[in-house]
């Protein structure tokens, strides 16, 4: 590599760089970030632009399908991803949530096997969560994150084995502006990995794990193959193995799910499986859709796992793995336990456990949960189906999925004004908690992010598009939704506490729902409001 002094020329820091942060934000490894922005951030751009054009494809009314041109990958029964990493060979249970200090003591202390630390959509991106959550892996990695709050003591323990660090960086779509490098913000997703993986991935291996990611929002097999040059540069610059890294990617596109081998095959030597990953799934169908009316969906309480397209995408995906050697991950359980109402907590767990059946009885190799108290619910139905590490010896050959299987819209339900509501009440409450910098806001017991508001706007703004009628008898309009959001806004406001931040939510929010405007992600619409740059950039 060319000399750190040579490297920094070009690079500003705009957001402040406290004592704490100085031995994260280095000369060398913000010399690394600028090497990865500069080898990698124009095929990035290229990427987005190309998603842009498919777009334009899907709205003139040209349907997704599986790619003739790699029908030779998909049709190869003899190439296989990597064999499970130390650490990675049972995942029967994940926990997930965001990289702040509380949480990440909390999640390596439950009863789970692996720990996915979250820098996106659990996460508002401000410069303070961004950093300090790397200072938070840093130091847990080394078992330095023990701290004291409000008289409360939180400590890792000591009685047995942490679960495995997973680490989710932000998807391509995303910039981390308060990092310019020759002009340019720098890809939030390079940032979150390259500090991630510069600081640790060495002290990992001799820990005896790994530098292990979860990759989100994927559309195409090329943008794998960009995270996967990614890792090859990254490995070879710190003087580590090739294939070292592990990677499972999110199929939470509607488009990923006809290029998964491809994913796979990409990755090959970094790969660790796919995911299911539910809402954003749901969303990227909607947002895909969202100008062709053979694709409006009932209430979002109504779109289920089983229902057809659903239970196709996650067939076919557990297929695919299995086909190949790697985990096929399954959702998330985002209930919360209701502690004052134990009959409504009850009918939670059940649907818990309900959907825990379904997916290990599918063939998944294991689970998300989004709080401690499910770990043993999703830990007791796993042990008792799953009494294998993984399941990769369910074949799936069963199963044969079709383009118009993985389209088939066919979903029972119905539009409410009940329905209406929710997704008004859920966009503005995860807005309102982002816009505060929290990435993950308990609603109606349910710990919702940035996917689930997704899918709340992108079902308002179809709705009012396609001038659908609810089961009252009513036509949803621009104008219907949004008398229907100021009145959900005041009740809102009514029971919050004085500094919310609900009005600037349904600022932005009320610019969605119209059926007009429709913002590529929530996060990036709202990005602005959270960031901290001042006029002048921290020196190294």
């Amino acid at each position: 590599m060319p000399p750190v002094e040579t490297l920094l020329e070009g690079v500003q820091i705009f957001g402040r760089v406290d004592d704490i942060h100085k031995p994260i934000l280095t000369r060398d490894a913000v010399a690394f970030i600028a090497t990865l922005h500069r080898t990698f951030n124009g095929r990035r751009k290229e990427l987005l632009q190309r998603r842009i054009l498919r777009q334009a494809e899907i709205d003139r009314g040209v349907l997704p399908d599986f790619l003739p041109e790699t029908k030779h990958v998909r049709e190869d029964p003899t190439w296989q991803g990597a064999a499970p990493a130390p650490g990675l060979e049972d995942r029967r249970v994940e926990i997930t949530g965001p990289t702040d200090r509380k949480m990440v003591v909390n999640a390596l202390n439950s009863n789970v096997w692996t720990y996915m630390a979250d820098f996106e959509d659990s996460n508002a991106p401000s410069w303070e969560n961004m950093v300090n959550g790397q200072v938070n892996l840093h130091d847990a990695i080394r078992r330095q994150v023990d701290f004291k709050l409000q008289g409360k003591d939180y400590k890792l323990r000591t009685d047995r084995k942490l679960p495995t660090l997973i680490v989710r960086p932000r998807g391509w779509h995303l910039e981390e502006k308060h990092v310019v490098v020759d002009g340019e913000p720098v890809s939030g997703g390079l940032f979150d990995f390259g500090l991630y993986f510069f600081h640790n991935a060495h002290e990992l291996v001799k820990r005896g794990a790994g530098p292990y990611f979860y990759l989100p929002k994927m559309e195409s097999h090329l943008e794998a193959r960009l995270w996967n040059d990614v890792f090859n540069l990254a490995q070879d610059t710190i003087g580590m193995k090739r294939g070292t890294i592990r990677a499972t990617v999110l199929i939470e596109t509607i488009l990923a799910v006809f290029e998964m081998d491809e994913i796979i095959y990409e990755l090959r030597n970094h790969s660790s499986g796919l995911n299911c990953g539910r809402w954003d799934y749901i969303f990227s169908t909607i947002k895909k859709f969202r100008q062709n009316p053979s694709f409006v969906l009932p209430d979002r309480s109504c779109v289920t796992m089983t229902v057809p397209f659903m239970d196709s995408y996650v067939k076919l995906l557990i297929k695919t793995c299995h086909r190949r050697g790697v985990h096929a991950m399954g959702g998330m359980a985002a209930q919360i336990p209701i502690k004052d109402d134990p009959k409504a907590n009850d009918i939670a767990m059940d649907s818990v456990r309900a959907d825990k059946l379904r997916e290990v009885r599918a063939g998944h190799d294991g689970t998300w949960v989004a709080h401690p108290a499910l770990a043993s619910i999703a830990t007791e139905i796993f042990h008792k189906f799953m009494p294998t590490p993984n399941q990769m010896f369910v074949r799936r050959e069963d199963v044969t999925i079709t383009r118009n299987d993985l389209l088939n819209m066919n979903v029972p339900g119905k539009i409410t004004e009940e329905g209406i509501k929710k997704n008004i009440a859920i966009g503005l409450g995860y807005m309102e908690g982002w816009l505060r910098n929290i990435g993950c806001v308990p609603i109606n017991y349910l710990m919702e992010d940035a996917a689930t508001a997704e899918v709340s706007r992108s079902q308002l703004w179809q709705w009012a598009r396609h001038g659908v009628t609810t089961a009252e008898g009513k036509k949803v309009t621009k104008e219907y939704n949004l008398a229907l959001m100021n009145q959900v806004l005041q009740e809102l406001s009514a029971r919050a506490p004085k500094g919310n931040k609900f009005d600037v939510a349904a600022r932005y929010f009320g610019t969605q729902i119209t059926g007009e405007d429709y913002a590529d992600f929530l996060t990036s619409l709202l990005y602005n409001e959270i960031l901290s740059v001042g006029g002048v950039a921290s020196k190294l």
